[in-house]
């Protein structure tokens, strides 16, 4: 029986996928556990599997073609089964859509139909040309051809027009017509005035020696994806950000003294701090939905991870009960799936709390945006050799910046400064952790 396959869906939060590869073509026979596609969604790339056995009849989609969840992609059927009508239902003709262009010579040969807002608009190929090239609305020219067709001299006579209308003082006007400088080709709402027309010129001259490029690149799925959480987070969630120093001595000699057997990076340390601090300080590790407040007795730690083309954080899950020789080795273990392009959906989803480090490029201080649904999230920035005055001495103490920013729905100005304030003690005073 014919099968119609459609864009899975992948997650909770997926509500499209990019189809990044097709693994068989139309025609050839597919097993049911066979790979059939490849979808990019949510940071990853997942290999789609055929449920179905049969053949190939009919790819619905190209590859990179953008799908909505749960819209056909493709149909799996006998060899000599009638698929018209799940062809129709897809909503495909069955057919590849063709594009036509029309040749530079049937375009000059022919009058030129521009439709806005409504009408369509007849002009001569050398009227359109000569409108281009002065930047002129066709739809401002009135045109005394045959059916209101707009000729060339109606264009020539709206320019001549136009021009004795541009508001110039009078040094303008004799600078540019020194310099042979058209005043219709400056913009400016205002009185055009003499500086005016010199500025005009040092932009024309900057352009004809600098070979000006602009470049199209389209958003990636990953880049879409990050834009539209980001966008909803900095809509949804009245964020306030909040920077407290720490000395990170105690952490560093801890860092030393534990090379031998465990090599453990600040992240890391702060993964076990922050995993601790969160029980004590519920509304931090917590969400909303609906009219409540869900908070947990455990501590799921996203760890923000740079890559090429966009951000992923994958999450150490039950921070708060594994050791730092544990959390250590998944930190390292999931950055190296996401630059690999290696981790699962399980691997990015139910975190509580994200850590987001930038200290490695010498940030001092920044606002990191929520990763929804979680309240909060732990800007880490670059550690400073900063002078401090320790019983009436001025020292050199390693200092770094953490930046908190809260969900103000949630957690108070108050509560966020309690919380800096216990992880700075846990920080300074690491040892207390053993308590």
């Amino acid at each position: 029986m014919a099968k119609v396959v459609t864009m899975p869906k992948l997650g909770l939060t997926m509500t499209e996928g990019k189809l990044t590869k097709w693994y068989k073509a139309e025609g050839e026979e597919i097993q049911a556990g066979e790979v059939f596609f490849d979808v990019t969604t949510d940071k990853l790339t997942n290999e789609v599997e055929a449920t179905e056995s049969g053949i190939v009849r009919k790819l619905l989609v190209k590859e990179e073609d953008v799908v909505e969840c749960l819209k056909p992609v493709a149909i799996i059927a006998a060899a000599d089964e009638d698929i018209s009508s799940l062809i129709a239902a897809s909503g495909s003709t069955g057919d590849e859509a063709i594009d036509i262009e029309t040749s530079d010579e049937n375009t000059e040969k022919a009058s030129v139909d521009k439709p806005k807002e409504g009408r369509r608009i007849k002009a001569s190929p050398v009227a359109k040309k000569l409108a281009e090239e002065n930047n002129i609305d066709l739809e401002l020219v009135t045109g005394t051809g045959p059916n209101g067709r707009i000729t060339l001299e109606d264009v020539e006579n709206y320019i001549n027009s136009a021009a004795k209308k541009v508001k110039a003082s009078p040094m303008a006007e004799k600078t540019a017509a020194a310099l042979d400088v058209d005043l219709c080709e400056i913009k400016k709402d205002s009185r055009i005035m003499k500086e005016d027309v010199y500025n005009y010129l040092k932009d024309k001259d900057v352009q004809g020696q600098t070979n000006l490029i602009e470049t199209r690149i389209p958003m990636s799925q990953m880049r879409k994806i990050i834009a539209s959480r980001m966008f909803d987070s900095w809509r949804v969630s009245p964020a306030v950000t909040f920077d407290i120093k720490v000395d990170v001595t105690r952490l560093k000699e801890i860092r030393n003294w534990l090379k031998s057997t465990c090599k453990v990076t600040f992240t890391d340390l702060l993964v076990k701090i922050i995993a601790t601090t969160l029980l004590e300080f519920p509304y931090l590790n917590s969400r909303i939905e609906n009219d409540e407040i869900v908070t947990r007795n455990y501590a799921n730690i996203g760890v923000a991870v740079a890559l090429e083309g966009g951000l992923v954080v994958p999450v150490v899950k039950y921070a708060n009960t594994k050791g730092l020789k544990q959390i250590s080795s998944e930190v390292k273990e999931l950055a190296e799936k996401a630059r690999n392009n290696e981790l699962s959906q399980e691997d990015l989803t139910e975190g509580t709390f994200t850590i987001t480090n930038l200290g490695m490029y010498g940030i001092e201080s920044f606002s990191p945006i929520i990763n929804q649904p979680e309240v909060a999230i732990l800007g880490v920035n670059t550690i400073t050799d900063t002078s401090v005055v320790v019983n009436g001495e001025i020292v050199i103490k390693p200092l770094m910046n953490l930046s908190l920013t809260a969900d103000h729905r949630v957690v108070d100005g108050a509560v966020a400064a309690q919380f800096l304030s216990r992880v700075k003690e846990y920080i300074e005073k690491p040892e207390m952790l053993l308590l």
